[in-house]
């Protein structure tokens, strides 16, 4: 195979790189070992250098070229530091007479180099670092050798700033997440992590038959602190707590920060009940001592209550839900001692199963209801869809949580008649005010995993656009991803099923689940819905704005276009708009509101008005 040949082959497979996870390191590796074959050299190294010269990968083509590049590195002088200094090549081609390199180059020749050339790794203003070339009898190299070098060391730094890049979002991700699991304040778990944790205590106690209890721990007349002392001697007597609390645990428990005043704490493998009331109780004697904090002593006490659970067939939310029951018939009692309580069996055999009854009968009730959150362009303002949100409020414990509902539905078998109910009333809404606008309006439906799943799914999507003569794409179904991790096989079908009937999908909360940037390229997915928790970090977070921006650029970059969630202020709206979002949803723009209230704002809506419109209107609404 010639040279020319050889070379095309390389540049080809770096070029393969740029779509795949490949490392940096396996980059740097494949450089050295390609470039030996193709030029007349007797080994190869390279090195990628921070701006203060520390090294941040090394790559050799065997041990001698390793020996040259560490001895570089060591002495802080040599062609590579050269190169990647001045961003041109170094050529020596008889190291006996080089002068430009006092103290790496008679060591170099005592360990048998003889000629180097380098090369700099860069792509535009950036410097990454160096390639050397070295060979053991002195000599030239050609001109095309030379240009044939420089050109694998542009290429390779092109691609090593994409695998950087790639590794940057991932941190950034992790960071972004990170920080959407902890409480600012106080740097404990939150609500959301703490769930979480839970829920893999349930599991872990399933198999192990140990149990796990919460303790649900809120700070008695906290809110005098607040006034008295006001509200900085509030937040640190509550980084205090959260200090003192965690030295009280055992390793493996979790001690949470729900907000304000209440904090949580998971205990697991519990060998007997008797072991949460006793911490409980080392829990109450350690946080009524006083608290010195900005040289006043602080002093309260607090309300523990304590739910133990073992039944292998619930969940942690209810739990949590036990303990705190159990801390609020503390504070209604004398307040001294912490209350007792292990009702998780009892709320899984009356309370769920009585929702789940309930459940079969909501429908023919007219319980359950649609509302609708209407749905803007991030630069122009104008409202161009809603999202369609199932509620269902019970006629007699009122408002059930839609993290409630939709599992019921799915465990019930219910999921696909209300699934479609939905589908079918949202579809019928969307006619009604389209007919009072020249505007098109695009309808979202959520679809549960469950639901896309079943068999006929995308046969009943078809019969709802089959009542009139409205575009398809008007339809986007909202999915969450992980649809992608359950059955991704399956999934793939079902949607390609449903891109074929010409409805827009979308991924919903985009990174609070898995996150995988790889579903974005392998399903055919045409909206990206980032989760409100990274526009709510974007005051405090900066990692939120470049995992942001990243995610946008490569949606855009696929042809999907990118809805912001969760838009609550002007300053959110004007960033996800600066990092190029094309919608936003909101309660900046608007609440969720009942069908006739959206039929209110769709008629009365001035064409070209700005549709924050709904701030002013929506208050009437809700």
């Amino acid at each position: 195979m010639s040279s020319e040949q050889k070379l095309s082959d390389i540049l080809g497979e770096f070029a393969r790189t740029m779509v795949t996870d490949f490392p940096i390191q396996s980059i740097l590796d494949r450089l050295v070992e390609s470039i030996v074959d193709i030029l007349p050299i007797t080994s190869a190294g390279v090195t990628l250098i921070s701006p203060d010269a520390i090294p941040r990968y090394v790559a050799a083509s065997d041990d001698a070229a390793l020996c040259f590049e560490e001895l570089q590195t060591e002495l802080g002088e040599g062609p590579c530091l050269a190169a990647y200094h001045t961003g041109e090549a170094v050529t020596v081609s008889d190291l006996r007479g080089e002068t430009r390199f006092p103290n790496f180059g008679p060591r170099a020749l005592v360990a048998g180099l003889a000629a180097v050339f380098t090369f700099p790794l860069r792509h535009g203003d950036a410097q990454l670092g160096a390639l050397d070339l070295y060979r053991d009898t002195p000599g030239t190299l050609s001109h095309k050798a030379m240009t044939d070098a420089q050109t694998l060391a542009d290429v390779a730094a092109a691609y090593l700033l994409n695998a950087q890049g790639r590794a940057d979002l991932l941190d950034s991700t992790q960071q972004a997440r990170d920080a959407s699991l902890h409480d600012a304040l106080t740097g404990l778990p939150n609500r959301t992590l703490i769930l979480e944790r839970l829920e893999h205590a349930a599991l872990r106690g399933q198999r192990t038959g140990k149990a796990a209890a919460v303790l649900f721990i809120d700070l008695d007349r906290f809110k005098v602190v607040n006034d008295t002392y006001g509200h900085r001697v509030g937040d640190e007597t509550l980084i205090a707590v959260s200090k003192r609390l965690v030295g009280l645990l055992r390793p493996g428990d979790t001690a949470a920060r729900l907000g304000g005043d209440e904090f949580v704490v998971l205990l697991e493998d519990l060998q007997a009940p008797s072991e949460a009331a006793a911490i409980a109780a080392r829990v109450k004697s350690a946080l009524a001592r006083p608290f010195v904090v900005s040289g006043i002593d602080v002093h309260m006490t607090a309300s523990v209550g304590v739910a133990v659970g073992k039944d292998s067939s619930g969940t942690g939310a209810w739990l949590l839900d036990d303990a705190d029951a159990a801390m609020y018939r503390e504070k209604r009692g004398d307040g001294h001692d912490h209350r007792f309580l292990n009702l998780h069996k009892q709320h899984l055999a009356e309370h769920r199963v009585a929702l789940e009854r309930d459940l079969h009968w909501a429908l023919g009730r007219g319980e359950l209801h649609t509302e609708y959150q209407p749905i803007v362009a991030a630069a122009s303002g104008r409202i161009t869809g809603v999202e369609a949100l199932l509620r269902w409020v019970h006629p007699t414990q009122g408002p059930v949580s839609p993290a409630t509902l939709i599992p019921l539905a799915e465990q019930s078998g219910l999921i696909a008649e209300i699934g479609q109910w939905v589908l079918e009333q949202a579809w019928a809404d969307r006619h009604r005010w389209q007919s009072q606008s020249e505007d098109d309006l695009a309808m979202s439906v959520n679809v549960s995993a469950r639901q896309l799943m079943l068999a006929g799914f995308a046969a009943s999507v078809a019969a709802v656009l089959a009542t009139d003569h409205t575009d398809p794409r008007l339809l986007t179904l909202e999915m969450t991803e992980s649809v992608f991790v359950r059955d991704s096989d399956r999934a793939l079908v079902v949607l390609n099923d449903l891109k074929d009937i010409g409805v827009m999908l979308a991924i919903d909360d985009f990174g609070t689940g898995y996150s995988s940037l790889s579903y974005l390229g392998q399903f055919p997915v045409d909206i990206v819905k980032l989760d409100r928790s990274f526009v709510a970090d974007f005051e405090r977070v900066v990692a939120s704005h470049t995992v942001v921006s990243a995610v946008i650029q490569l949606a855009h970059d696929l042809n999907m276009t990118v809805v912001a969630e969760g838009v609550e202020t002007e300053e959110q709206h004007l960033e996800v708009t600066r990092l190029g979002c094309d919608s936003c949803q909101g309660f900046y723009f608007a609440r969720p509101m009942g069908a006739p209230n959206l039929e209110t704002l769709m008629r009365e809506r001035i064409d070209g008005a700005d549709p924050r419109l709904p701030l002013a209107v929506a208050a009437s609404f809700t």
